[in-house]
């Protein structure tokens, strides 16, 4: 699907405000109700909008600990990956899983209640036949951006 400025728009608009209605979306893109929401359905139907949400600060619910944690394999084959990435997606705890090139094989955000839980996670993984050669971690103190939304790239 070939973005224009107006789906651009939308999608900037929606990442901020998910709860806009139909008409103010419209009045702020300069398009009548009704191409304004055919746009919408059309980025809805191509998969680029994958739903709508509530950003929750779970810190106000919750004490949390927010770990970064780089993971390293010992074996670089397919089913070692799909192994490590089937074991991620299922795990509550890891909020984030990106496989990366250059020096490790993937960055992870873990969310635990405390440090003592993190550990005993890391230790399960280390006991079990999941395959971490090595693992650094990194207690994160202060987060400084978050949800980034689309960058809007001048022509």
């Amino acid at each position: 699907m070939q973005l224009d400025r107006y789906d651009v728009k939308i999608l900037n608009i929606l990442q901020k405000n998910g709860r806009i209605t139909k008409s103010n979306l419209a009045d702020e893109i300069n398009l009548s109700v009704s191409p304004c929401w055919e746009r919408v359905k059309k980025l809805e139907q191509a998969g680029i909008i994958e739903g709508y949400g509530a950003k929750v600060n779970i810190n106000k619910l919750f004490n949390q600990t927010s770990l970064m944690v780089e993971v390293s394999l010992k074996q670089h084959h397919a089913n070692a990956f799909k192994q490590f990435e089937k074991l991620m997606s299922e795990t509550s705890e890891v909020t984030d899983c990106y496989a990366t090139g250059g020096g490790v094989d993937y960055i992870l955000k873990i969310q635990t209640q405390d440090i003592d839980q993190y550990q005993r996670l890391i230790d399960r993984w280390l006991e079990s036949d999941l395959g971490i050669e090595r693992y650094y971690t990194y207690i994160v103190t202060k987060t400084i951006k978050q949800n980034a939304s689309l960058v809007e790239y001048p022509n």
